[in-house]
């Protein structure tokens, strides 16, 4: 077989074959049991169906190696092994008949903030099963079926740090975003920033849904894609097996739309089998593959878990808030110098409140570790805030720390001529997919024309280009030097920004008080020259969104700039605007959680500020409430108004959980009050657990938290759990409800078990289920009391039930 990059040019479509657990279900795998374990003990099986979708007409097979890393697989399996096995099985079929993609599924955990597993473990977890795959003779790395961006990105980097085989990465999408609230979007930015060679999206409900996600991400997709569409919904039939009823023919109709679409590569999921794939085939005929056309030019994209920043010349421009850096100030550093960030959050939610897209973070004081305090600040920022930040020290090895705590694309500030700079920071950057700023500076002398600056520029390019650093991920700092000093340093500004965007095509940004320092009325001479940078090129600048003087000139060049359409933005934030002086009748930019007017313990709950929740508390019981009326009146207000922003999607699963941990860590204060005062009486009490067979855990967790939250007594049972220990539990605490997980459709089946269970001993619980291939038609079948499709949900069915 020729390399697989060199097919990612041509014009023609290729096929992925289609589902494997469904399949392997029909040839012998007993439900519950591991597919790759399985696959070990019968590897006659896992030929026999390689073989079947290459006589279909699959031109890549994918590896029965999805759950294989070693979270999934348990304890006294060796993952490299495994993964061996299972690749080599597939590379001997495919022969020179077909490509072999390396099948990487989420390990069934979440990164910090959102679990207890750091980056690093992640990453460290996938280069195991990797280094398996490889061996096993693997043609490249596929991600696949991924729903948190932190989790995909671990697998491209594990998978550029163990080999250098082209990496394909897909996730999976629930309507407009992702589990963890990453957009279709904000997904392409980040891979197309680490450099994937193929990007896609797998699984989700059926081909209908996925043509919104091909839509979503065309306008500033440049990397090949492809879609794997489900057989429709999984349903339950009469024999009890779970099963897809979208027929070869009518998912062919369907999933070929996916070509015009754009999509290069296609093939099926989970329901899908050889007869899916050749009707595909057959449907989709000889139609060439035409790339799309891009129609965003962005010259470089930053991305949070959930946001994404564009910046370029038709961009507006880009406010990095600088309020997060010690310099000058005595509480922020006193803080870092503890290792408390409580001055560093409020400051960044200040910030984002203002309107800033990107927040610059330095912990720079006297006495301070930055390697080791940097990454903790980024952790605690993500909880708190959704937008991308900035990793700004001079230190290299607290920038490394800084990227390896990130999930999407960070900025880096900043990469300068210093011997050794760009070839330790510009690899890693390459790495992790983050912009960083260029910053034009060779040893103590400042480039004072702009000559000098732009042959530094020009000297740094060279140096990045032959590290096989792309362009896409460069920002050049233009330099502000000080106009009192340097009469002329404006206007050698202003022609570095000319000549980047017109000579290289790239964005710029610049420290924007250092034009003014040592002069009267400073932000007059700052908000004059942002308007003159931004005509001469300027995409971004790091500045003080609190100036209001800034906000408005940023927003009126906007609108004299032809990059606020019908002065949209600017109508809006202005209509009530009263000149002289910088004056403002109404503010620019409301707070977006509409948390400010809320009393403080209720809006710490809708922040998610658990660091603070607990001395808010404190404040409303000296002031004489007491427990019961601030669980009542603050407390469970609070986590409704998340409720509601989560199911408006104006919330996702980071803030729900962040405000779910905030208010447990309020009630936790108030519960011996509550004791003692007789307030925390009899709550209901509810038996969680994911099914037998099944050992994904992460929306079972997500619903025993918020159900905690919504005064119910929650007993964890934990992960593959057989009915009888489910029941017994519920006999034991005379629990109201039973609640069942399922994520895999060959283990939902096993709810039934509790259903029936329950039943026979006559038991009052009323059984509840839920789970990404849970259907209401399901629970139907099995005689469920109710489904659910989300930890909201679950708890509005769960207070109904028990009412």
């Amino acid at each position: 077989m020729p390399d697989f990059r060199s097919i990612l040019d041509d014009d023609r479509i290729y096929y992925f074959d289609g589902g494997y657990g469904t399949l392997l279900q029909s040839r012998g795998l007993p439900a519950g049991l591991s597919p790759e374990l399985w696959g070990l003990k019968e590897p006659d099986v896992i030929r026999a169906v390689h073989r079947d979708y290459i006589e279909a007409g699959a031109d890549i097979l994918t590896t029965n190696t999805f759950g294989g890393s070693r979270p999934k697989l348990g304890l006294g399996v060796d993952p490299f092994e495994l993964n061996r096995a299972m690749t080599a099985i597939a590379r001997e079929v495919a022969g020179d008949r077909a490509f072999v993609a390396a099948s990487i599924g989420p390990t069934g955990h979440f990164v910090k903030p959102l679990g207890e597993m750091t980056f690093r473990e992640l990453v460290d977890i996938f280069k195991e099963q990797i280094r398996g795959c490889v061996a096993g003779g693997a043609d490249l790395i596929l991600g696949e079926t991924h729903f948190d961006l932190a989790e995909a990105k671990a697998v491209v980097v594990a998978a550029r740090l163990v080999c250098d085989l082209p990496v394909a990465i897909s996730m999976t999408f629930e309507g407009e975003a992702s589990l963890t609230g990453t957009s279709p979007m904000t997904f392409v930015d980040t891979m197309q920033n680490m450099g994937v060679e193929l990007i896609g999206t797998n699984c989700s409900a059926g081909p209908e849904q996925m043509r919104d996600t091909l839509r979503a991400w065309a306008p500033r997709l440049s990397t090949p894609t492809f879609a794997e569409a489900n057989a429709g919904l999984p349903e339950l039939n009469a024999e009890g097996k779970t099963v897809f009823r979208l027929q070869p023919e009518p998912f062919a109709e369907k999933a070929a739309a996916f070509v015009e679409l754009g999509a290069k590569f296609i093939g099926g999921c989970c329901g899908t089998t050889p007869e899916h794939i050749r009707a595909l085939r057959d449907k989709v005929g000889d139609a060439r593959w035409q790339r799309p056309v891009r129609t965003d030019n962005a010259q470089l994209v930053l991305t949070s878990r959930s946001v994404s920043v564009p910046v370029g010349f038709d961009h507006r421009g880009v406010i990095i808030g600088e309020r997060i850096n010690p310099t000058g100030k005595k509480q922020l550093t006193a803080e870092l110098q503890e290792s408390v960030f409580s001055e560093a959050l409020r400051l960044a939610a200040e910030q984002a409140e203002l309107g800033a897209p990107v927040l610059d973070v330095n912990v720079g004081a006297p006495l301070v570790d930055e390697a080791a305090l940097l990454p903790e600040l980024v952790t605690a920022l993500l909880g708190r805030v959704t937008t991308p930040l900035a990793i700004d020290s001079n230190d290299p090895a607290a920038v490394e720390a800084g990227l390896w705590a990130y999930p999407g694309s960070p900025l880096v500030n900043s990469i300068s001529g210093e011997p050794g700079k760009m070839e330790r920071l510009g690899p890693l950057c390459k790495l992790f997919g983050a912009p960083f700023i260029l910053l034009p500076i060779v040893g103590r002398k400042l480039p004072v024309t702009a000559a000098e600056r732009l042959k530094v520029i020009e000297d740094l390019l060279a140096q990045a280009d032959a590290l096989g650093i792309p362009r896409r991920l460069i920002l050049v700092d233009a330099l502000a030097l000080t106009v009192s000093s340097k009469p002329e340093a404006a206007r050698h500004s202003m022609e570095v920004m000319r000549q980047c965007r017109d000579r290289w095509g790239l964005p710029t940004t610049i420290g924007l008080s250092n034009i003014s320092f040592g002069l009267p009325a400073r932000e007059l001479l700052n908000s004059t020259f942002l308007s003159l940078s931004m005509a001469s090129g300027l995409c971004s600048f790091i500045g003080n969104p609190n100036s209001a003087r800034i906000r408005e000139t940023l927003h009126a060049a906007e609108v004299l700039l032809d990059r606020d359409p019908q002065a949209a933005r600017y109508i809006d934030n202005f209509s009530g605007w009263v000149g002289g002086g910088g004056v403002q009748a109404a503010t620019s930019q409301a707070a977006p959680s509409g948390a400010a007017s809320l009393p403080p313990v209720q809006a710490a709950v809708v922040k998610g500020d658990k660091d603070n929740v607990v001395r808010l508390v404190e404040a409303e019981l000296d002031k004489g409430m007491a427990a019961m009326e601030i669980v009542n009146d603050l407390l469970i207000p609070g986590i409704l108004i998340v409720g509601d922003k989560y199911e408006t999607k104006e919330y996702f699963l980071p803030q729900l959980l962040q405000s779910a941990e905030t208010m447990q860590t309020a009630f936790q204060r108030l519960k011996p009050l509550l004791e003692e005062a007789g307030g925390a009486g009899a709550r209901p009490v509810v038996v969680m657990a994911t099914v037998e067979g099944d050992i994904h855990d992460i929306g079972k967790n997500i619903v025993c938290l918020m159900l905690k939250n919504y005064g119910f007594d929650v007993v964890d049972l934990g992960k593959d759990v057989p009915a009888e220990k489910i029941v017994a539990a519920a006999e034991e605490h005379d629990a109201a409800l039973i609640g069942l997980s399922a994520l895999m459709t060959t283990t939902m089946v096993r709810m039934e078990d509790t259903v029936k269970l329950v039943a026979e001993r006559n038991l009052r619980a009323k059984v509840i289920i839920g789970g990404a291939v849970v259907t209401e038609k399901f629970c139907k079948a099995i005689g469920a009391h109710g489904w659910s499709t989300d930890a909201v949900a679950a708890v509005k069915l769960a207070q109904r039930l028990t009412q």
